[in-house]
């Protein structure tokens, strides 16, 4: 079984009310299409301090979240 979930919740994936997760399924393929479409959704939707993206660690893909624009130092 293939679980899509979230590494950090965010201020804006806490608002989220249609947003459940973990989601788990049964096919790879499916697994990765929902991850997908989920983070471009986030990406498109959300405050855009934000930049998500996925990584796949055996069953587990896991959506990750980092600043879309680093402060510089």
């Amino acid at each position: 079984m293939y679980t899509v979930d979230i590494e950090k919740r965010c201020s804006c994936v806490r608002k989220d009310d249609d947003l459940t997760l973990p989601k788990h399924f049964d096919d790879k393929a499916e697994a990765e299409l929902a991850a997908l479409k989920l983070i471009n959704h986030m990406n498109a939707n959300y405050c855009k301090k934000h930049r998500f993206y996925v990584t796949e660690e055996g069953e587990k893909l896991t959506i990750r979240v980092e600043l879309a624009c680093p402060k510089e130092i």
